[in-house]
This record gives C-alpha cells, structure tokens and sequence, in this order.
C-alpha cells in the first residue's frame, strides 16, 4: 500500500527459525487459530511481538501529520502487515 517492502521473505524466517511448526505460514495463521480458540506454546510469544509493534504507531504519532501518509511508508507498512490501520494515526 504505501509503496515500499517492511518485511523479510518466508524462506528467510524459515531459514532463522521463526516459524512455529504448526503454522508455517506464519503470525497471520496463528492469529487466525488463536482467534478460533487454539491455544499453543507459541502463544506468549506472538502475544509479544503483537504488542511491541505499538511503537511503530507512536513514532508516527510523534513525528508526522495526521493524514501525511508519505511520513515514515516503511514503519506504516509494518503496521498494514500486522493488520493495523495507521492511517487514522
């Protein structure tokens, strides 16, 4: 959406060891299990990284314009593909 890539490729997630077995592809399939009412040992992890992911909101908060969607397109692009809207931001 905002024009540039904020994420790595599968292969190198797979190659660091980042994916869960259970869902290899990936946050966006465990949170739809988590949602269903699947419960893992992967759970706290994720949970985390969901949470940490706030930051990036609050730099664009700190630093750009509400409605200046060129401001920081890396870290909003981050936040669309954790499925946070940062437009309203």
């Amino acid at each position: 959406f905002f024009g540039v890539n904020a994420s790595q490729s599968l292969t190198i997630w797979r190659e660091k060891g980042w994916i869960y077995a259970d869902d290899p592809r990936g946050w966006f399939q465990w949170y739809c299990r988590y949602y269903m009412g699947r419960r893992c040992s992967d759970d706290m992890r994720q949970i985390k990284r969901w949470k940490a992911i706030k930051r990036h909101a609050a730099q664009i908060r700190k630093h750009c314009l509400k409605g200046d969607l060129g401001c920081r397109r890396r870290q909003r692009q981050a936040l669309l593909n954790w499925a946070y809207d940062s437009r309203n931001i």
